[in-house]
């Protein structure tokens, strides 16, 4: 393969050309209660072509390489008529010339097993979660997915990674009365399909919640003081923070630039926020990004103040800051664009134990059910959640929604567990689907947190 793409490459003239050739291989299984709706497995091919000419960066996808020379062309002349359009012509920041090959560590190939296998074991969680009366339906869904990549730049670098993802995730529903509940399930990773087997118990657990929440009473509206669990903490981090450390979000925004310029202080000194998908094991892992520059760990937020940012090889250049590794690409039918890898809350030094007696009286606050942002402004949906009194935990309320401003409740936080825990499933919607976009945290104390029915 890598001989097919040296000979598009070699035809560029240009100031600087890449190349990625990718195979996407799918496998999904899906049941809605206890009839299985989807089963199938899908293999894609491309290729995506960035040409940086005349100041501009023209990008083409194609599928056939029969087209090369129609992509070449097209890439060559949309870089040089964007760069007519640019006051500034466009720069890529210096990066290693690398060659490499990565190979995931799996503990279970998903390209090793069968699909009648995995039917098997979705089939076993689908019917665990509908043991118990008072569960009216399921949704429950396996997918392996793979992209086996190929990268080729002008500079000489040259990557072969492959990046393997697993999941089972759904939703368990219960029903009393006119009452409904919902309750997400969700197991995964990048390291196999070991991640998927022997997880009984979780969906045991879930069904449990689903029906407890029959009885929860709808939680009293107001300002409260809360505790975040490490999901939604973590869900917090990505949506409401994670977002304006990206790039190429706030770069045509003064308004944003000004208020995320690196040494701000936003935070109380115990907040430290970093973004690492070099960690083993962990859904957001990968070696190289879609521009073939190796990541590294970047610290975005250290004792409350801004101190980097995530960026492409256009972003790093454009800013005058280093290169983090973090252009990333749904598949072979797209450019790379910024990406989080796996942001996260660094651990503090209480536990979750010390945060719930300096809590008081307030809220202890489970998991997500969706939400949005606009702007510095954020609503999100809690699963479920504690009444705290006295620093003790009691009944359990539901129908929960967060509401807030990003860079108040940065600074309305005042303690953080040394108890992080990174999410099994994850994913993000930003421009592409990335369904590796990792996050997590320790649970964190926040005071004054708007409360509202959902």
């Amino acid at each position: 393969m890598f001989e097919e793409l040296e000979r598009l490459i070699g035809r560029v003239k240009a100031d600087y050309a890449d190349v990625r050739y990718e195979v996407k291989r799918e496998t999904s299984i899906g049941f809605n209660g206890r009839e299985l709706t989807g089963l199938g497995s899908s293999s894609a091919d491309g290729y995506v072509l960035r040409v940086l000419a005349g100041g501009g960066l023209g990008t083409v996808a194609f599928t056939s390489i029969a087209d090369a020379d129609k992509a070449l062309e097209a890439a060559t002349t949309n870089a040089k008529l964007i760069g007519r359009h640019l006051d500034d012509g466009i720069r890529l920041a210096d990066t290693d010339v690398v060659s490499d090959e990565v190979q995931p560590a799996l503990n279970e190939d998903p390209r090793t097993i069968g699909v009648e296998e995995k039917l098997g074991l979705l089939r076993v969680y689908n019917e665990i979660a509908h043991d118990h009366p008072k569960v009216a339906t399921t949704s429950l869904a396996h997918t392996d997915l793979v992209r086996e990549k190929y990268f080729l730049s002008t500079e000489g670098t040259r990557i072969r990674e492959d990046l393997v993802t697993v999941r089972i995730a759904g939703i368990i529903t219960t029903s009393e009365g006119g009452l409904t509940q919902s309750v997400r399930v969700g197991m995964g990773g990048s390291d196999g399909m070991g991640r998927l087997r022997g997880r009984e118990a979780l969906v045991e657990e879930k069904k449990k919640l689903a029906v407890d929440l029959l009885q929860a009473e709808p939680v009293k509206g107001g300002a409260h003081d809360v505790v975040l669990d490490q999901r939604l903490a973590g869900v917090f981090t990505h949506e409401a923070f994670g977002h304006f450390s990206e790039a190429d979000l706030i770069e045509d925004s003064p308004t944003m630039r000004e208020k995320m310029q690196l040494g701000a202080s936003l935070g109380d000194e115990i907040l430290s926020i970093k973004d690492d998908p070099t960690l083993s094991n962990q859904l957001g892992h990968y070696k190289y990004d879609d521009e073939g520059v190796r990541t590294r760990p970047v610290q975005l937020m250290k004792d409350g103040v801004l101190v980097g940012r995530l960026h492409s090889r256009r972003t790093a250049a454009a800013f005058g800051e280093p290169l983090s590794g973090h252009a990333v690409a749904e598949d072979y039918r797209y450019a790379p664009i910024i990406r989080m890898g796996a942001i996260f809350i660094e651990p503090g030094e209480d536990t979750f134990e010390a945060l719930i007696e300096r809590l008081g009286d307030g809220l202890y606050l489970k998991s997500h059910m969706g939400g949005q942002t606009s702007g510095e402004d954020f609503t999100f949906g809690a699963q479920y959640g504690f009444q705290v009194k006295g620093g003790k935990i009691g009944k359990m309320v539901r129908d929960i929604n967060i509401s807030g401003n990003l860079y108040s409740t940065l600074k309305s936080i005042r303690g953080v567990a040394d108890d992080l825990e990174l999410g099994e499933i994850g994913g993000c919607g930003k421009g592409q689907l990335n369904v590796r976009s990792c996050y997590g945290s320790p649970h964190v104390l926040v005071e004054g947190v708007v409360i509202g029915g959902r």
